[in-house]
């Protein structure tokens, strides 16, 4: 059995994240929540979550004595499926924007800059449901359609260097990514956990990914 390992560094939804992989999983694979590099290191596929701000939660990552190391391991070493959510997908980004600028893990080129909106109506932060626009095929948002509803809270969002990594977006006064991915490291701006059944699908999808 897989073994799927959710990253615990002190920033993100871990007991909802846990239960909605657990419930995607079906009993499929087996979810450890941990920060042991070592457990890390050898797992089947890894998920990032993230609550907050992109430079306390990078600070948070680095924080834990060769958990960065050992996600780079896995992911780049082995080629191990990688799936960051809100922030642990901002974490992808070369560097982030919010209360100055803080390097990222650089998996995905790109920045972590604030949301700008056209219009008055569109609030920051975004929080609540959106509807996905130009999704691709990539594996991961698979079977996920144009206008398609997730959850969302944020107030920054991550824009790849490169348009062609980004799999799927959203419009809050203004186009933003929503999910991006390149080789076998994927993320999500939304909430699966809080996103039903369009959060379910994804999260079975990460889990039968094979880049």
């Amino acid at each position: 059995m897989q073994r799927v390992v959710l990253i615990d560094y002190g920033s993100g939804n871990l007991r909802s994240a846990e239960k909605a992989l657990v419930k995607a999983a079906d009993g499929r694979a087996e979810i450890v929540v941990t920060h042991d590099p070592d457990v890390v290191a050898a797992a089947d596929r890894l998920v990032l979550p993230g609550v907050g701000a992109f430079a306390a939660c990078m600070t948070a990552l680095e924080a834990r004595p060769g958990l960065i190391e050992a996600m780079t391991e896995a992911v780049h070493g082995k080629g191990a499926p990688f799936l960051g959510v809100c922030v642990g997908m901002q974490l992808l980004a070369s560097r982030g924007l919010e209360f100055g600028e803080t390097p990222g893990l650089d998996w995905i080129g790109g920045e972590v800059r604030r949301l700008e909106t056209s219009s008055p109506a569109a609030k920051i932060p975004h929080m609540g449901w959106n509807a996905l626009i130009d999704v691709t095929a990539q594996p991961v948002t698979a079977g996920l359609a144009d206008g398609q509803p997730v959850y969302f809270t944020h107030s920054f969002a991550f824009f790849p260097r490169d348009p062609a990594h980004v799999s799927a977006w959203a419009d809050h006064g203004g186009r933003f990514p929503a999910a991006v991915a390149r080789g076998n490291v994927a993320g999500v701006q939304f909430h699966p956990e809080k996103s039903q059944g369009s959060g379910l699908a994804l999260l079975a999808n990460f889990l039968e990914w094979r880049p």
